[in-house]
């Protein structure tokens, strides 16, 4: 049986599957708190078929710092690492 991590973290069994192979608390928090996760679907479209304004807007949803200066290629990068 998972903690209960409280009412910050929805999934608290992914989340500590996550934080287990190795993903920092912030990234398996996002991933288990999104009501998507963990469902089959590969739907989204992949990074180099996206404009850069909508790498920007989805590196903006995720925190990522000094996006305003980066090139597309480093949008792909730093959305791939965080």
């Amino acid at each position: 049986m998972a903690k209960n991590h409280g009412p910050s973290i929805k999934n608290d069994e992914q989340y500590e599957a996550l934080r287990d192979e190795g993903y920092s608390k912030q990234k398996a928090a996002r991933i288990a708190n999104d009501p998507n996760s963990g469902k089959k679907g590969g739907k989204a479209e992949n990074y180099q078929d996206r404009t850069k304004e909508e790498l920007y807007d989805k590196a903006k949803e995720v925190g990522i710092e000094g996006r305003s200066k980066m090139t597309k290629a480093e949008l792909i990068k730093a959305l791939r690492n965080n």
